[in-house]
C-alpha cells in the first residue's frame, strides 16, 4: 500500500478547492490531434472532466490501486470512457505516442529527486509525438507562507483537515490529511518544490522547448506569484 493507497477516501474532498485547472485542461485536449494521457490521474477530477468536455478517450496513469478504483467509479457514474492503467510516471511508455501528456495538481512534486524528475520528464519527451505538449504546474515556494502554515494544523473543507511541516534544507514539505479535527488516523504526503531554474534545466535536457510559462490557469503572466503553469512541447 502506498501513501496514495491511504489517501484515496478523502482525496476528492481534500482537492475539491481547486477547479481553476479544469477548464484550462479541457482547452488543451480539445487542440490535441491525437492520444491524451494524464500522469497522476488519482480519482480522476480533471481526466473525467476532460473526456466528458471533449468526447475523447483519456489515459489515465497512477501508481495507486486505490486511487484507480476510485476513478473508475467516478467514470462509470458520468459516463466517459478512461483508459486507466497502473504504472509509474518514472517508467512511462505507451503504444502510440501522444499529442499531449498533463500532469495536474502539482503531483510532479511527489518525485523526491533531481534523478527521478529527470527520468520521467526524458519518458515524457520519449512518449509524445513531434510537436506534442507537456504541461504540468507546481507551486513556487514562498518563505513567508511557510512561516506562517508550519506546524499548523489548519481546516480545508468538508471537515477535512491539513497539518504541515517545512523541511527547507531538503525542499521538502510534510502533509498530515485528518478527515475530521486533528488526532485522528492521518493520512501522509510528501512534496519536493522545484524553483524554476530546475524546471528549466529538466526541459532542457529532455529535449523539450517552452511554449509558454503562465502565473494562473487564467493565463496571466508568470510573475513569481503562486503556481508556474508550464507548457513544453518536443522539439
Amino acid at each position: 500500500m502506498t501513501d496514495y493507497d491511504r489517501f484515496a477516501d478523502i482525496y476528492e474532498d481534500w482537492a475539491a478547492e481547486m477547479v481553476d485547472d479544469v477548464p484550462f485542461y479541457v482547452e488543451l485536449a480539445g487542440e490535441a490531434d491525437g492520444p491524451v494521457v494524464e500522469l497522476a490521474v488519482g480519482a480522476g477530477r480533471v481526466a473525467i472532466a476532460v473526456a466528458r468536455e471533449t468526447g475523447r478517450r483519456v489515459i489515465g496513469i497512477d501508481a495507486s490501486e486505490a486511487m484507480l478504483a476510485r476513478a473508475r467509479e467516478g467514470a462509470d457514474a458520468a459516463g466517459v470512457d478512461l483508459d486507466l492503467r497502473s504504472g509509474d510516471v518514472r517508467e512511462l511508455e505507451l503504444d502510440e505516442p501522444a499529442a499531449l501528456i498533463y500532469c495536474p495538481f502539482r503531483s510532479l512534486l511527489h518525485l523526491s529527486s533531481w534523478h527521478d524528475r529527470r527520468r520521467t520528464f526524458e519518458r515524457v519527451a520519449a512518449a509524445l509525438a513531434p510537436g506534442g505538449r507537456f504541461v504540468w504546474n507546481a507551486f513556487v515556494f514562498n518563505p513567508h507562507v511557510a512561516a506562517y502554515a508550519h506546524g499548523r494544523a489548519q481546516p480545508r473543507r468538508d471537515g477535512i483537515w491539513q497539518y504541515l511541516e517545512y523541511v527547507p534544507a531538503d525542499n521538502r514539505i510534510e502533509v498530515v490529511a485528518y478527515a475530521g479535527q486533528p488526532g485522528v488516523e492521518g493520512r501522509p504526503l510528501r512534496l519536493w518544490w522545484v524553483n524554476r531554474s530546475e524546471w528549466e534545466g529538466l526541459i532542457d535536457v529532455a529535449g523539450l522547448e517552452v511554449e509558454a510559462l503562465y502565473g494562473w490557469f487564467d493565463r496571466r503572466p508568470f510573475e513569481d506569484g503562486e503556481d508556474q503553469i508550464w507548457i513544453c512541447r518536443r522539439r
